[in-house]
């Protein structure tokens, strides 16, 4: 959104990316917010189900998201190939199996040589990964490669443009040379049992080319979650034009690899309708540490998702966040080792929902650490709600954040082409002020990946 006022050009807002619940708000005067509260539980103080009051507040609702998982039964950790480690974070710590280098190795391509020079060129060469080589005597000097393993009785390696060859092959330094001159001794970066990388260290791919150099085929690691993603409604199409009232699904194609890029297995993608039964069963057999279901979350005739979560005697920890879009959202725990995060139907929404709930959820589940919030300036002033945190969508343009349009509640256009979301305080942002940004999970770390 942006301030208030006529704007021109890609990135301007207007009052219809506002829903209607919304623009009221948005011109209403501030009340004192009595309803954002919640008690040390997490449960609001005086819950409305399926109202807007009582509403928890966005930071209570994602510090509940986290704290829930790190309540949750504790996963066993795993053994997992190098190749499919990326994003996970060390359930062990990461000890070398070997000192490396595990033999002295030439740091350049040139000489070896023993003593002081001239000194006589032996035929042939030391390469890398072949047999051990012949050692030399003072006086000789053989060509070598980098990494090589220097053989004994070398003194220092000669870079091959700090040296020149002359009559009778006799080999000469072109400058001062030091004992051990770029030679890697044995045991330089590490000896072996020396501690690399401590538990909870997230796998990067430096990581995962010290973990080979030292030695490993496998590590130990926290288990990426698991996610199932249940698509409600029987007015949504899985392909072609809307038509007769039908429209198109596009929070089945979007969620999976979303929740992908937030670090989660997604095992599977149910499109149920407005099934209550369905719903429930598929709840009570799911083997997903977390159940993400779309729509729903309302009081309407075929909302079923409280009256399911109801029936089966879930607890109920977040009803209702004090954000726009996607205020209707909610987390429960359906097990001790599952969770659920309720998003709305509308598009923009559920994005909001997966940032605000499922988010911090899969975070604490893989042991990310939490990141550093940071702030930029905006480039336009922001509207407010009149006491919801606005979640806007913003490119950045050099060292601001520019509001983009096309932000309601069940569009995706604005979404489809930002940076990162704004977080908004109630009452609205001024231009140039500093705003908490959250950046989306591909524009740091690249699709289906995630390292935060």
């Amino acid at each position: 959104m942006t301030a208030s006022g006529t704007h021109t050009g890609p990135h301007a807002g207007n009052g219809d990316d506002l829903d209607v619940e919304e623009a009221l708000a948005l011109v209403r005067a501030p009340e004192a917010d009595q309803n954002n509260r919640a008690d040390a539980t997490g449960h609001p103080e005086h819950p409305h189900p399926h109202g807007h009051e009582g509403a928890t507040s966005w930071p209570r609702a994602r510090e509940i998201a986290a704290r829930a998982a790190r309540r949750a039964a504790r996963r066993p950790v795993v053994s997992v190939a190098l190749g499919d480690a990326l994003g996970l974070v060390l359930a062990a710590p990461l000890d070398a199996l070997s000192d490396l280098p595990s033999f002295d190795t030439s740091a350049m391509d040139g000489w070896a040589v023993a003593g002081p020079g001239p000194w006589q060129l032996r035929d042939g060469g030391v390469l890398a990964g072949h047999a051990p080589p012949e050692p030399l005597t003072d006086g000789e000097a053989v060509r070598i490669a980098t990494g090589a393993r220097v053989p004994t009785g070398v003194t220092a390696v000669l870079r091959s443009e700090h040296g020149r060859t002359g009559p009778q092959d006799r080999l000469h330094a072109l400058g001062e040379m030091s004992h051990g001159q770029d030679i890697r001794p044995r045991g330089q970066e590490c000896r072996r049992g020396d501690q690399l990388l401590p538990t909870g260290t997230l796998i990067t791919p430096s990581v995962l080319g010290l973990a080979a150099a030292a030695g490993y085929d496998t590590v130990t690691v926290v288990p990426r979650p698991r996610a199932e993603v249940l698509v409600l409604g029987d007015e949504l199409l899985t392909e072609g034009l809307p038509h007769d009232g039908l429209i198109r699904d596009a929070l089945g194609p979007m969620l999976a690899p979303w929740l992908r890029a937030l670090g989660a297995e997604v095992i599977a993608v149910r499109r149920l309708g407005d099934d209550a039964k369905a719903l429930r069963k598929a709840i009570t057999t799911s083997r997903a540490d977390l159940i993400v279901t779309t729509g729903g979350t309302a009081a309407g005739p075929v909302d079923h998702v409280h009256p399911t979560l109801n029936r089966i005697g879930a607890e109920l920890l977040v009803d209702g966040v004090a954000v726009r879009p996607g205020h209707p959202m909610l987390l429960a725990r359906t097990k001790a080792d599952q969770h659920l995060v309720g998003l709305p139907g509308n598009p923009l929404a559920a994005v909001s929902g997966l940032i605000t709930l499922a988010e911090p959820l899969l975070r604490a589940l893989a042991a990310h650490p939490e990141p550093e919030p940071y702030r930029t300036p905006l480039g336009e002033a922001v509207r407010g709600h009149a006491h919801d945190t606005r979640l806007v969508p913003v490119v950045l343009r050099g060292e601001r954040a520019v509001p983009l349009h096309y932000s309601g509640p069940a569009m995706l256009r604005g979404i489809a082409t930002a940076d990162a979301l704004a977080v908004v305080p109630p009452g609205g942002a001024t231009q140039g002020a500093g705003t908490e940004l959250l950046d989306l999970p591909w524009t740091t770390a690249g699709i289906g990946v995630c390292f935060t």
